[in-house]
């Protein structure tokens, strides 16, 4: 290794004696601002360089004399040419200019409306991840949210679930408490704040740059996330005519090809096209095998240099097998790879967990610069999500009867137990027959969004504006595949409305492609069948008053949100409230509010401070006594109020030539929060009688307290090598006293009730301490590595509602169970050359390369196991 290091280091030197160091700084030809990020690159070579922070740049250059190509998004592309003098050149400032004429190449999509940090002079907590490094690092078999794991307080698990299961934490806080925008559109599931990065596996391909809000954030929109606010910024109409193909494959036969072409602009339009496919058998573990397309047409018109539009429809159907929490004890016997969902029926491998969803997203967005101080920026979407996921119905004691001596499950016995138990071909639970089922959850979601931008001064600017959603999400079981049977008796959740003996006979593809036009009729539904409406309107407005050095903004949001559930089945009857017809209509009005200031005490030093309240409407699923089987509303003393969130946080901000520096901290309270737990199995052996039945918890006022430390530095060392290191230091707290009740599970009579304290438990399922450092060095010419090492330890376990229950009960305070500490490395090569007077690229990626095996997550059916080595390699070709 040494005398590897000792040649690459002579070689450098031999070519030291033919390079031109040129150096310069690139300026906005009007602001003369700097332009950080520009790049720079020795024309007809792939040797470059860029900016840093204060615009500044050195190229080594492999010739005396030539000329640099210099580019920036929304500008003119600049060449200008150089000429050694005793080995260097220096060129002072290069001026380019805004292209005007041109559409931008990465946001011309609701300019007003996409909350990018830089819109806004007051800082705030922020990391921003470019398109560059999102091609390079999470494109293929790899979750979109792992782009953002190297970021102070962030924490992506369960990847080994299957493709797009991963989880991301934000400060301690889940996906549900930190919302996720597309181009300022609202992506979180309306009725329960959910992500399922499944539905967004082609957001790598699209997407220009993902900024990740930490804490309260620069969002102007009426929304009141706990955690922070993602920024995810897709690609528009591209101004360049071009565009590339690119195959990848990668371990577990991975592999993933897609074709991209920009028109440019042509006359007053143009027009980009994505199309890709990718498959794979497994992605880590054992029956995670995954298939799907994506898909994104862009659409630019410019009439004027006052308007310009753009249509953009965008989707990535898949389907994937599903991996779930599993015991130690069957890891131990079965190995890290064990899916206990999986097996083989008739020689092929087969799971009862199978994910399949399309969602495809249509926006129209318009810009209208009103005057040189005013804009109004406006986007109309929808989203008609279609799909669900598969699993068991019918006896469980059969299924794990039908285990092989490996774990997994021999579908072929099931089948033969059904047939065997059936009459003329019809089977049902009582008979001890197993399906495989389908829950369906389709949506149609439309929106409005738009915001008004003026600058009264050149020290004053406010915003105003309206968010506008409505939602519709249905869900019922349908029939999937009958394992050898020709019917299923089932008319659970109807009662009266069918026979007892009702057969279900008809059966559905788990395909996001014909979940688009095919589903069952009200007739062969079963289990339950409901809609879920929910109307959204909220205004919002942000005024920011800023001087050379100082900054100050305050910003204030109200909204009001109304909710209904439809039923089509009986279901079961709450306080004689059954599943039929429609609910009473709820309406809550939720408010936050927001400010802060920042100051530059020294150039290129900034301290800030933030606060903000708000108040936050509960989700639709926690409205209800039992969201799937009655229209009964939780009410009285039980009634789900509005959570209560104060954020503070300040900070330091250090800009330095090469170098960059962040340092935050914050506290956060989430006060009155609603926590339901899952169902408990009851246990015909207690000598409780609680415990014979089955049944769930239910907590009304839980209070979270989060506080914590965080940095993030960048240097640069030479045009040729970037050092950066970040990390978290956090302190995550239950705190105070909470109501509890235990409930039947079937009939919501009510089986127990108290308080339990959780002063001093910890927050579990992301790791409170948390830190990281990478790298980035051009070796030389196209060759690239880069790598990433994080460490993340004080992580604990799901707290399990049974479990804080039963601790109080003993004159205890729970506390969760403390994971193991781990360490993972990711490491990546580039190489970039020229074939012909084509540009080639090839990318190769190591993700956990040291194979470390770990201990993700710990949820309330057991532990997640984060995948071992994987990889991927591609090769692009632009043109």
């Amino acid at each position: 290794m040494r005398k590897f290091l000792f040649l690459v280091f002579l070689l450098g030197g031999f070519a030291a004696f033919s390079q031109t160091t040129v150096t310069g700084t690139v300026i906005d030809s009007e602001s003369n601002d700097p332009l950080a990020g520009a790049n720079v690159v020795e024309t007809g070579t792939t040797n470059g360089a860029i900016t840093d922070f204060d615009g500044n740049f050195t190229l080594q250059t492999s010739a005396s004399t030539g000329t640099l190509t210099i580019s920036y998004i929304g500008y003119t592309i600049e060449k200008v040419p150089f000429k050694s003098v005793n080995g260097t050149a220096a060129l002072g400032n290069v001026k380019i200019t805004v292209d005007a004429d041109a559409l931008e190449e990465v946001v011309i999509v609701g300019k007003g409306i996409i909350d990018m940090a830089k819109d806004r002079q007051t800082p705030i907590a922020v990391s921003t991840i470019s398109a560059a490094e999102i091609q390079a690092k999470a494109v293929g078999n790899v979750e979109f949210p792992e782009v953002v794991k190297s970021t102070p307080s962030v924490y992506v698990s369960n990847q080994a679930g299957g493709f797009g299961d991963s989880q991301m934490f934000l400060r301690g806080f889940d996906q549900t408490n930190t919302a996720f925008l597309l181009n300022g559109q609202p992506i979180n599931g309306m009725e329960d704040g959910k992500m399922y990065w499944s539905n967004w596996s082609g957001m790598s391909d699209v997407a220009n740059a993902v900024q990740v809000q930490r804490g309260l954030g620069s969002s102007k929109l009426a929304i009141s996330s706990v955690g922070g606010t993602v920024n995810i910024v897709s690609r528009a109409a591209g101004r360049k005519e071009g565009g590339f193909a690119r195959f990848m494959t990668g371990n577990d036969s991975y592999f993933k090809g897609t074709l991209s072409y920009d028109s440019g602009l042509k006359g007053k339009w143009a027009y980009s096209f994505l199309f890709d496919h990718w498959q794979a058998h497994r992605k880590y573990s054992d029956g995670t095998a995954g298939q799907g397309q994506n898909y994104f047409i862009g659409i630019g018109y410019v009439p004027n240099d006052k308007h310009s539009f753009n249509f953009l429809l965008t989707g990535a159907p898949q389907w994937h097998d599903q991996n779930f929490s599993d015991s130690l004890e069957d890891y131990d016997q079965y190995g890290k790879r064990y899916n206990a969902n999986s097996g083989f029926y008739n020689g092929e491998r087969f799971t009862f967990r199978r994910n399949y969803y399309h969602k495809p997203i249509i926006n129209l967005n318009w810009d209208w610069n009103i005057s040189d101080k005013t804009n109004l920026s406006s986007v109309a979407y929808a989203s008609f999500g279609r799909g669900g996921g598969t699993g068991p119905a019918g006896s469980s004691r059969n299924i794990d009867a039908a285990r092989n001596s490996n774990g997994e499950i021999d579908f072929n016995e099931i089948e033969e137990n059904n047939i065997a138990g059936a009459e003329n071909g019809i089977g049902s639970f009582g008979q001890g027959s197993v399906v495989r089922r389908m829950s369906v959850n389709n949506h149609n979601w439309f929106g409005f969004l738009t915001n008004l931008e003026s600058a009264v001064s050149d020290n004053f600017t406010f915003n105003l504006g309206v968010d506008t959603r409505f939602y519709k999400g249905s869900h019922w079981y349908q029939m999937n595949n009958l394992l050898g049977l020709q019917g299923y008796a089932d008319n659970r959740g109807y009662g009266d409305a069918r026979d007892s003996d009702y057969v279900i006979s008809e059966t559905f593809e788990a395909d996001p492609w014909a979940a688009l036009f095919n589903s069952a009729d009200e007739g062969q539904r079963f289990n339950y069948d409901y809609s879920e409406n929910i109307n959204y309107i909220g205004g919002f407005g942000q005024a920011e008053y800023k001087t050379d050095n100082f900054s100050a903004f305050a910003q204030g949001a109200v909204s009001t949100q109304s909710y209904q559930r439809e039923g089509r089945a009986e279901g079961n009857e709450i306080e004689g409230v059954n599943g039929l017809g429609k609910s009473e209509k709820v309406n809550k009005l939720g408010y936050n509010i927001k400010g802060g200031m920042g100051y530059t005490f020294i150039e290129n030093n900034t301290v800030f401070a933030n606060a903000g309240y708000y108040s936050r409407q509960p989700f639709l699923d926690n409205i209800f006594s039992d969201i799937r089987n009655s229209n009964y509303i939780l009410e009285g003393e039980n009634e789900i109020d509005n959570e209560e969130i104060l954020g503070l946080e300040v900070g330091y901000r250090l800009r330095a030539g090469n170098f960059s520096l962040d340092l935050n901290g914050y506290y956060t309270t989430w006060g009155n929060r609603f926590l339901a737990g899952g169902t408990i199995d009851a246990d015909p052996n207690s000598s409780n009688p609680i415990e014979q039945v089955d049944r769930y918890q239910r907590f009304t006022d839980i209070t979270q307290v989060h506080k914590g430390f965080e940095f993030e530095g960048k240097y640069r060392y030479s045009s040729a090598f970037m050092l950066r290191a970040f990390g978290s230091i956090g302190n995550w707290k239950y705190d105070g006293e909470t109501p509890y009740q235990t409930r039947d599970d079937q009939t919501n009579a009510l089986l127990e009730q108290g308080t339990v304290d959780l002063t001093g438990t910890k927050v579990g399922n992301a790791p409170q301490t948390s830190f990281g450092f990478g790298f980035k060095y051009n070796i030389f010419g196209g060759l690239t590595v880069d790598a990433d090492y994080n460490i993340y330890t004080d992580l604990y376990g799901f707290v399990d509602a049974d479990d804080v229950t039963k601790a109080a009960q003993a004159g205890e305070v729970y506390q969760a169970e403390r994971l193991p500490a781990y360490s993972l490395l990711d490491a990546g090569i580039t190489y970039k050359f020229d074939f012909g007077g084509q540009d080639f690229t090839l990318r190769a990626n190591c993700y956990n390369a040291t194979n470390e095996m770990y201990l993700s997550q710990k949820d309330s059916f057991g532990y997640f196991y984060g995948n071992g080595r994987t990889w991927n390699a591609s090769i692009r070709y632009d043109f």
